[in-house]
């Protein structure tokens, strides 16, 4: 049988990069192996349960580009299929009701009536409760009779007295649990018949054919419970493999309570992240290809990608919690920034685009009469830029006339020279006349200028970026005037005069 993963979030809140991440390194196996990654969307929590946050899920799939396969499963609509698979296994003796009065095993006296069977059966382990459970071994029409006269119950798997649970986890190697640990399992809630989380999944995994189930790390306990209920159906176990966690700088597990924004898949879209380099920063956050290479297109961690190459020891996600500049983990601002510097304009420019249209400073023009010019800008700009926002916002003055001066750079580049006054004027004048109006033409004007004049060409190529750009770094200045154009350059120019 191929190869069939799925990613099953829970709708209660925005996609958190752990989960992410696990999306991702299903949809990487899935199409390294030729199989399929579904989609089940685990809705049987129905007062946190919500539309916003599956739509918010699916929205984050699709910005990063991980498409699925088959059409979507919800999981609360198979909550019949759940509660049928509960019933046969009562009816073959793997499972049976349980009629204890809901609270009732928190009473004192009954604690110490299980305690004291559990005694006797030479049993101590967590399960001993239930294997001492009065209505373990409860004849069937017995059950059968209490049922249909209305009594409320649970239904638990039968687990063994005896044995081990084992099984060989594609990351961490061979995982054993006794039997004797594990207690019996509610499979279905006193309350009204709800299915638990464990048969649920597994229930749904069996009816979706999956063959191998690839989640965090936070799993491992489940897992054996859940091979319990595999093999009480008399279905084919998946094979798993568990992701190592993602961990905040202290070591504590990443929470979307604590944490906030930082852990939300949304944050890295809607502050100028680029789809690819997000998955690759993912990528490595438990993961490497075995080399040394770190930038790698999603084509790439395709081809790289091994469930051999998952980590066992758990990644850490470097932001500062008081330090608001060190928002993210640098390293995904590097490598976003990476991308934004190398990846081919065609690809780039669209994003571009939304961003200024986002911020008001999209024109038709630019991708029209002006569309060689808008390529050249954004191919001039990105250099220095981390994210998509850096466009709208260190890059303001590139396509707009309305624009903000860092007061460090003015304070720098044009207060502290009361020269400048004649200077900018004169350099503007120059501008006017010189044909053609290119860098190297601008260039020439300029150090003429300051040779003429006794003072530094970096003093007039400081003043000029502050002027043009309200910046104090950039890319080459000269570029940087050529792209401005002639008639914004020459105003600009004698703007900043009172600014000095």
């Amino acid at each position: 049988m191929s190869v069939r993963v799925r990613f099953a979030p829970s709708p209660t809140g925005y996609l958190h990069i752990g989960a992410a991440r696990t999306a991702l390194f299903n949809w990487l196996f899935a199409r390294k192996t030729g199989g399929k990654m579904l989609l089940r969307v685990e809705d049987t929590d129905r007062e946190r349960s919500t539309e916003a946050s599956t739509r918010s899920i699916l929205e984050g799939l699709e910005w990063l580009g991980l498409d699925y396969d088959e059409e979507i499963v919800y999981q609360s609509a198979n909550a019949d299929q759940h509660r049928a698979a509960a019933h046969r296994l009562i009816e073959e003796g793997k499972a049976y009701r349980d009629f204890t009065p809901k609270g009732a095993r928190a009473d004192t006296n009954v604690k110490q009536e299980i305690a004291e069977r559990a005694r006797a059966a030479g049993a101590t382990a967590e399960g001993a409760d239930h294997r001492n459970n009065p209505f373990r071994d409860l004849p069937l029409e017995e059950s059968n009779r209490r049922a249909a006269a209305g009594e409320p119950f649970a239904v638990r798997l039968k687990v063994a007295r005896e044995g081990q649970s084992h099984f060989e986890d594609m990351v961490y190697g061979a995982q054993e649990r006794d039997f004797a640990e594990i207690e019996d399992l509610v499979l279905l809630r006193s309350d009204g018949g709800q299915p638990l989380y464990n048969l649920s999944v597994v229930v749904d995994d069996i009816e979706m054919n999956i063959t191998h189930v690839i989640r965090g790390q936070d799993h491992l306990t489940n897992t054996h419970k859940q091979i319990l209920i595999y093999e009480a159906l008399g279905a084919s176990v998946p094979r798993f493999a568990h992701l190592p966690l993602i961990l905040a700088p202290n070591k504590a597990k990443l929470s979307k309570r604590k944490h906030g924004e930082v852990v939300s898949l949304t944050t890295y879209r809607d502050r100028g992240f680029i789809p690819a380099a997000f998955c690759n920063f993912l990528a490595l956050l438990g993961w490497s290809s075995g080399d040394e290479q770190e930038i790698m297109s999603l084509d790439e961690l395709v081809k790289y990608f091994s469930p051999e190459g998952i980590h066992r020891a758990n990644a850490v996600f470097n932001f500062s919690e008081t330090d608001a500049r060190q928002w993210t983990d640098p390293k995904a601002l590097w490598m976003n920034a990476e991308y934004i510097r190398t990846m081919p304009l065609e690809e780039l420019q669209p994003m571009v685009r939304a961003e200024l249209e986002a911020a008001g400073l999209w024109r038709p023009e630019f991708e029209s009469d002006q569309r060689e010019w808008f390529d050249r800008t954004v191919n001039l700009i990105r250099e220095r830029f981390h994210t998509l926002k850096d466009f709208s916002a260190q890059g303001r003055a590139y396509f707009s006339d309305e624009f903000d001066f860092d007061d460090a750079a003015v304070a720098r580049n044009l207060k502290k020279v009361p020269r400048l006054k004649e200077l900018l004027p004169a350099l503007a004048e120059r501008l006017e006349t010189i044909e053609p109006f290119t860098a190297e033409t601008v260039e020439a004007a300029l150090r003429a200028l300051s040779e003429e004049a006794g003072v530094k060409a970096a003093l007039l190529i400081n003043a000029s970026r502050t002027a043009l750009t309200g910046q104090s770094v950039g890319p080459s200045m000269f570029e940087v005037f050529a792209v401005i154009g002639r008639e914004r350059t020459i105003k600009r120019l004698r703007d900043a005069v009172s600014l000095i």
